[in-house]
């Protein structure tokens, strides 16, 4: 399903309610972010008072993987403060006022916090995160949050391509981007492809 027919999907199931989360998760790589600010702008269009929040806003510092020897591991489940972002889904579902939350900084490849506020306007939520729809604890807990599901894998292959070309963006040379891409990347992918659960939507 394509961008467009979910955005009218969500104005048709969120109407009468006070708030509708949205869930999209998958693997790195799969362009949940992208997915996430289309049907953010989709929304907008249609005077929908909407919100992207991503989990990469609780990544750990690079500080504290760095004493735990998780600095090579980022973006595995260890490596984020899942507790926090799940307390962070609980106010959300609750309806509280003006929620703070952080925003992941890729380009300084960390955490900035008070980045972002969601206030009880925000009628639509797009979550996005690799272990939104994981089925092992802790992040099982999560399910009770999500109103419609979308999980994106657009296949192992491509995958590779993209987490590779990415890590050449971000000025790594050929034999670290590469390394970074097998040693992490792939099997962080590989997990989220294999304990996900069933999601409402599913885009290949």
């Amino acid at each position: 399903m394509k961008p467009k027919a979910l955005s009218d999907y969500i104005i048709k199931h969120s109407e009468g309610e006070k708030r509708y989360i949205v869930a999209i998760a998958g693997p790195p790589g799969a362009g949940k972010s992208t997915f996430a600010e289309a049907l953010l702008l989709l929304l907008i269009e249609k005077s929908i008072q909407a919100k992207t929040i991503s989990m990469d806003g609780f990544h750990l510092d690079n500080s504290i993987l760095a004493e735990r020897n998780l600095l090579d591991r980022k973006g595995a489940p260890a490596t984020f403060d899942t507790a926090g972002f799940i307390h962070l889904m609980n106010r959300l579902t609750s309806f509280e006022n003006n929620v703070v939350i952080p925003v992941f900084d890729r380009k300084k490849d960390l955490s900035i916090a008070g980045s972002s506020i969601i206030t009880t306007k925000d009628k639509v939520l797009i979550v996005e995160g690799n272990y939104l729809l994981i089925e092992e604890e802790p992040w099982a807990k999560l399910k009770k949050s999500w109103d419609h599901t979308i999980f994106i894998n657009p296949g192992i292959d491509t995958l590779e391509n993209r987490l590779l070309n990415r890590w050449l963006r971000h000025g790594l040379n050929s034999q670290d981007a590469k390394n970074r891409t097998l040693i992490n990347d792939l099997p962080n992918a590989r997990y989220v492809i294999e304990k996900s659960s069933g999601s409402d939507t599913q885009i290949f």
